[in-house]
Protein backbone atom coordinates (compact mmCIF):
# COMPACT_ATOMS: atom_id res chain seq x y z
CA UNK A 1 0.00 0.00 0.00
CA UNK A 2 1.59 3.57 -1.46
CA UNK A 3 1.14 6.72 0.68
CA UNK A 4 -1.35 8.94 -1.21
CA UNK A 5 0.18 12.66 -1.58
CA UNK A 6 -2.46 14.91 -2.83
CA UNK A 7 -1.33 18.34 -3.90
CA UNK A 8 -3.21 21.71 -3.52
CA UNK A 9 -4.43 21.43 -7.29
CA UNK A 10 -5.31 17.66 -6.58
CA UNK A 11 -7.34 18.93 -3.19
CA UNK A 12 -9.28 21.51 -4.87
CA UNK A 13 -10.29 19.35 -7.73
CA UNK A 14 -11.39 16.34 -5.40
CA UNK A 15 -13.86 19.16 -3.63
CA UNK A 16 -15.29 20.32 -7.02
CA UNK A 17 -15.93 16.84 -8.03
CA UNK A 18 -17.24 15.75 -4.91
CA UNK A 19 -19.87 19.20 -5.31
CA UNK A 20 -20.75 17.95 -8.49
CA UNK A 21 -21.55 14.71 -7.57
CA UNK A 22 -23.59 16.08 -4.90
CA UNK A 23 -25.28 18.42 -7.11
CA UNK A 24 -26.04 15.22 -9.48
CA UNK A 25 -27.88 13.50 -7.03
CA UNK A 26 -31.03 15.99 -6.49
CA UNK A 27 -30.26 16.09 -2.77
CA UNK A 28 -31.80 19.74 -1.61
CA UNK A 29 -30.14 20.52 1.78
CA UNK A 30 -30.58 23.64 3.77
CA UNK A 31 -27.07 23.40 5.82
CA UNK A 32 -23.76 22.32 5.62
CA UNK A 33 -22.37 21.18 8.81
CA UNK A 34 -18.20 20.02 8.63
CA UNK A 35 -16.21 18.38 10.59
CA UNK A 36 -13.25 20.71 11.88
CA UNK A 37 -10.66 20.28 11.25
CA UNK A 38 -10.53 18.09 8.22
CA UNK A 39 -13.65 19.33 6.62
CA UNK A 40 -13.64 22.71 7.07
CA UNK A 41 -11.61 23.53 3.72
CA UNK A 42 -14.38 21.05 2.15
CA UNK A 43 -17.05 23.03 3.64
CA UNK A 44 -16.19 26.02 3.02
CA UNK A 45 -16.13 25.59 -0.94
CA UNK A 46 -19.38 23.68 -0.63
CA UNK A 47 -20.91 26.39 1.43
CA UNK A 48 -19.71 28.90 -1.66
CA UNK A 49 -21.18 26.70 -4.15
CA UNK A 50 -24.38 25.91 -3.15
CA UNK A 51 -24.47 28.92 -0.96
CA UNK A 52 -25.94 27.36 2.14
CA UNK A 53 -25.02 28.16 5.56
CA UNK A 54 -21.88 26.25 7.14
CA UNK A 55 -21.54 25.00 10.86
CA UNK A 56 -18.47 23.38 12.27
CA UNK A 57 -18.62 20.72 14.84
CA UNK A 58 -15.35 20.32 15.95
CA UNK A 59 -14.35 16.51 16.36
CA UNK A 60 -10.92 14.86 16.75
CA UNK A 61 -9.90 11.15 17.28
CA UNK A 62 -6.19 11.59 16.07
CA UNK A 63 -3.39 12.97 17.85
CA UNK A 64 0.20 14.17 17.23
CA UNK A 65 3.12 12.44 18.98
CA UNK A 66 5.76 14.82 21.06
CA UNK A 67 7.74 16.01 17.65
CA UNK A 68 4.31 15.98 15.81
CA UNK A 69 6.48 13.28 13.53
CA UNK A 70 3.47 10.98 13.78
CA UNK A 71 -0.62 10.80 14.56
CA UNK A 72 -2.62 7.49 15.94
CA UNK A 73 -5.62 7.38 16.65
CA UNK A 74 -7.31 7.20 20.05
CA UNK A 75 -10.91 8.27 21.37
CA UNK A 76 -13.00 10.22 19.37
CA UNK A 77 -14.22 13.31 20.96
CA UNK A 78 -17.08 15.28 19.81
CA UNK A 79 -18.07 19.22 20.39
CA UNK A 80 -20.82 19.81 22.91
CA UNK A 81 -21.31 23.10 20.15
CA UNK A 82 -22.12 23.57 16.63
CA UNK A 83 -20.84 26.83 15.46
CA UNK A 84 -23.32 28.51 13.20
CA UNK A 85 -24.51 32.20 12.33
CA UNK A 86 -28.19 31.15 11.53
CA UNK A 87 -30.32 30.53 14.77
CA UNK A 88 -31.95 27.85 13.59
CA UNK A 89 -30.64 24.80 12.45
CA UNK A 90 -31.57 23.65 8.49
CA UNK A 91 -34.01 20.50 8.32
CA UNK A 92 -32.17 18.44 6.06
CA UNK A 93 -27.78 18.49 6.26
CA UNK A 94 -24.92 17.74 4.14
CA UNK A 95 -22.38 16.31 6.82
CA UNK A 96 -19.22 17.06 5.46
CA UNK A 97 -15.22 15.68 5.98
CA UNK A 98 -12.34 15.06 4.40
CA UNK A 99 -12.35 11.34 4.53
CA UNK A 100 -14.04 8.54 6.15
CA UNK A 101 -10.68 5.77 7.36
CA UNK A 102 -12.47 3.93 9.75
CA UNK A 103 -15.88 5.49 9.38
CA UNK A 104 -16.31 5.69 13.93
CA UNK A 105 -16.28 9.16 13.25
CA UNK A 106 -19.19 10.31 10.46
CA UNK A 107 -21.02 7.80 12.35
CA UNK A 108 -21.05 8.61 15.97
CA UNK A 109 -21.38 12.75 14.49
CA UNK A 110 -24.08 11.51 13.05
CA UNK A 111 -26.22 9.79 16.19
CA UNK A 112 -24.65 12.89 17.59
CA UNK A 113 -26.59 15.21 15.62
CA UNK A 114 -29.87 13.27 15.69
CA UNK A 115 -29.75 13.49 19.47
CA UNK A 116 -28.74 16.83 20.32
CA UNK A 117 -30.65 18.78 17.41
CA UNK A 118 -34.16 16.65 16.30
CA UNK A 119 -35.08 19.12 14.37
CA UNK A 120 -32.80 17.37 11.69
CA UNK A 121 -34.94 15.22 9.48
CA UNK A 122 -32.26 14.18 6.74
CA UNK A 123 -28.72 13.74 6.96
CA UNK A 124 -26.36 12.94 4.16
CA UNK A 125 -22.48 12.61 4.05
CA UNK A 126 -20.09 14.25 1.94
CA UNK A 127 -16.49 13.02 2.05
CA UNK A 128 -13.06 13.55 -0.83
CA UNK A 129 -12.11 10.74 0.23
CA UNK A 130 -13.26 6.79 1.13
CA UNK A 131 -11.28 4.22 2.00
CA UNK A 132 -12.01 0.63 1.98
CA UNK A 133 -11.14 -0.46 5.21
CA UNK A 134 -14.20 2.32 6.94
CA UNK A 135 -17.05 0.86 8.67
CA UNK A 136 -19.32 3.32 7.06
CA UNK A 137 -20.10 4.17 3.50
CA UNK A 138 -20.82 7.98 2.94
CA UNK A 139 -23.55 9.17 0.35
CA UNK A 140 -20.92 11.02 -1.61
CA UNK A 141 -17.06 10.85 -2.16
CA UNK A 142 -14.95 12.40 -5.14
CA UNK A 143 -12.19 9.43 -4.89
CA UNK A 144 -12.63 5.17 -3.69
CA UNK A 145 -9.52 4.09 -1.85
CA UNK A 146 -10.00 0.74 -1.15
CA UNK A 147 -6.32 0.09 -0.42
CA UNK A 148 -6.38 2.30 2.39
CA UNK A 149 -3.47 4.77 1.34
CA UNK A 150 -1.82 6.88 4.19
CA UNK A 151 -3.49 10.23 3.06
CA UNK A 152 -0.87 13.16 3.10
CA UNK A 153 -2.80 16.44 2.35
CA UNK A 154 -1.44 19.66 1.48
CA UNK A 155 -1.84 21.75 4.22
CA UNK A 156 -0.20 19.20 6.84
CA UNK A 157 2.99 20.84 6.03
CA UNK A 158 2.36 23.14 8.55
CA UNK A 159 1.44 20.69 11.27
CA UNK A 160 5.60 20.31 11.35
CA UNK A 161 5.98 24.33 11.45
CA UNK A 162 5.75 26.90 14.01
CA UNK A 163 5.48 30.56 13.47
CA UNK A 164 9.69 30.49 13.84
CA UNK A 165 9.84 28.05 10.76
CA UNK A 166 7.26 30.04 8.71
CA UNK A 167 8.65 33.68 9.66
CA UNK A 168 11.95 32.19 8.02
CA UNK A 169 9.72 30.79 4.84
CA UNK A 170 7.96 34.13 4.10
CA UNK A 171 11.36 36.34 4.37
CA UNK A 172 11.33 40.17 6.20
CA UNK A 173 7.72 41.61 6.32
Amino acid sequence: MADLYVSWNDYHHAIEKLAAKVYASGFQFNQIICLARGGLRVGDVLSRIFNQPLGVLATQSYFANADKSAETQGELTIGQHLAKVNERLGESVLLVDDLVDSGKTMEEVIKHLRLRYPGILHVKSAVLWKKGCSVFTPDFWAEDLPHNPWIHQPMELYDKMDPKDLAGRVGPL
